[in-house]
């Protein structure tokens, strides 16, 4: 059960807000990596990490324009957060061979894989889809 209190506490320890520098993107990566290296996360914690992927894809898209977010490079980040292998995702997508196809660009991530993906790595499936 989602605990607003808890979510109020994490919003004043780590205070996102709108990202206007480089300096201040690294920052929020890294809270996102520190964040996404716990096991169990707390509702509270998994909201927060939405928000802020958010506030760093606002900014990257922006920022760096030649780089765009995509879901590609959105599991690539989230995979080399979590020192994840190309095997620790065979539960989700079934085979290596899928696994494989889709960290090498060759294949599209389906729905039910982003939905997959969402619960996996605590984050809006949406992440993992083209918009």
């Amino acid at each position: 059960m989602f605990d607003a209190d808890r979510y109020s506490s994490l919003l004043s320890q780590y205070q996102p807000r709108i990202i206007k520098n480089k300096d201040e993107n690294e920052i929020f990566l890294e809270i996102v990596e520190s964040l996404l290296s716990r096991n169990n996360l707390t509702p509270e914690e998994d909201t927060l990490i939405e928000l802020l992927v958010k506030l760093i894809e606002d900014f990257e898209e922006t920022h760096y324009q030649i780089n765009a977010s995509t879901p590609h490079s959105r599991l690539l980040h989230l995979m080399d957060a979590r020192n994840l292998e190309p095997a620790d995702l065979v539960e989700i997508m079934d085979t290596i061979e899928i696994v494989n196809q889709i960290i090498n660009n060759q294949l599209e991530i389906t729905k039910k894989q982003a939905e997959d993906l969402g619960k996996f790595f605590h984050v809006n499936p949406s992440l993992f889809l083209f918009n």
